[in-house]
């Protein structure tokens, strides 16, 4: 019997530290494949584009937190002269808003010229921005421009999708627990967006 217990918990402890590992490693992993291709803006390369992953939107149809500072990098690099148009890629029509929509209207009200901006409105995860703007916008180099933690995943799977990108940190003001839950997240999609790589 205590021979059996004792296999059990080791299998338990097996159960519990392999995932953590692989977790771990993963998220390793996005950080060595995106060295040296992250940048604050000001220090960012140029590009032709600069492509803004989608996020939540308010009810009210603004973009929050996460979105609005991925946007405000993207003016600042196109007002820099860093990027040249931008592409805005997530959800054009959700239960939780539209964020095509969301984007194109902040970046105008923000003097971004419409004819600047290209709309995928099926970028519904990074895999699926970063693939579709090679594959359907023929888009081979770009800035993608996301939050700090996001940053290596969404660099390495560019890079992965064939796009030579290089990955822009933008700011954010979103509650400490929304940061929370959103690492949280980065930290479990990193072994599925190694398996891209």
């Amino acid at each position: 019997m205590a021979g059996g217990g004792g296999r059990r918990r080791w299998v338990l402890i097996g159960g519990a530290v392999v995932p953590a590992l692989l977790v771990i490693g993963s998220n390793l992993r996005l950080w060595r494949l995106s060295a040296g291709h992250r940048f604050a803006a000001p220090e960012a390369p140029s590009a032709p584009v600069v492509i803004v992953p989608g996020a939540k939107v308010a009810p009210d149809g603004s973009p929050m937190a996460y979105l609005r500072g991925r946007l405000d990098a993207a003016i600042e690099l196109v007002r820099a002269g860093r990027a040249g148009e931008i592409l805005v890629s997530g959800a054009a029509s959700r239960a939780s808003g539209d964020e095509i929509d969301s984007m194109t209207s902040y970046l105008v009200k923000n003097g971004v010229d419409l004819a600047l901006i290209r709309a995928d409105g099926a970028g519904l995860s990074t895999w699926a921005t970063c693939l579709r703007a090679k594959q359907l916008f023929g888009i081979d180099r770009a800035l993608i421009v996301t939050q700090r933690r996001h940053l290596p995943r969404a660099v390495a799977l560019c890079r992965a999708a064939g796009i030579h990108a290089d990955g822009v940190v933008a700011p954010c003001e979103a509650r400490k627990v929304t940061k929370f839950r959103n690492t949280i997240r980065e930290w479990f999609a990193a072994p599925k967006a190694v398996l891209r790589n």
